[in-house]
């Protein structure tokens, strides 16, 4: 076997199929929400501790920044949970094909979009 191939690592150039970049956005999503987890719960803390703790939190949810990330988390976990769904049907034999594999990132991409822009709204 000759092993002196050349390899392409330019990440530019490489053209990923649309079912490999909705895999590795969920796998992005889970990240970012474990890594949103202490920010979360600081938050339910606030909300359930005093008024001043509640009052805290509020004044952060109203800023830019806070808005920003209290959007960027749902965002998060709409598209974390629509291709959660997506793989759940494709246990039970729904989407498996190439064709289908296809068309489930696809629809799985344009829900996450509407989502978002759902999000968006609703945070500012």
């Amino acid at each position: 076997m000759n092993t002196n191939r050349p390899v392409n690592l330019d990440i530019r150039t490489i053209r990923m199929p649309i079912t490999a970049i909705s895999s590795i956005l969920h796998r992005i999503s889970g990240v970012v929400l474990f890594l949103a987890l202490p920010y979360v719960l600081w938050m339910l803390s606030g909300v359930l501790g005093t008024a001043s703790e509640f009052n805290t939190v509020v004044a952060h949810t109203s800023s830019g920044l806070g808005k920003f990330m209290l959007w960027a988390i749902l965002s998060a976990l709409s598209y974390h949970v629509i291709a959660g769904i997506r793989h759940l049907l494709m246990d039970v034999g729904i989407g498996e094909t190439k064709q289908g594999g296809r068309t489930g990132a696809i629809l799985v991409l344009l829900f996450s979009a509407v989502s978002f822009i759902a999000w968006g709204v609703w945070v500012w």
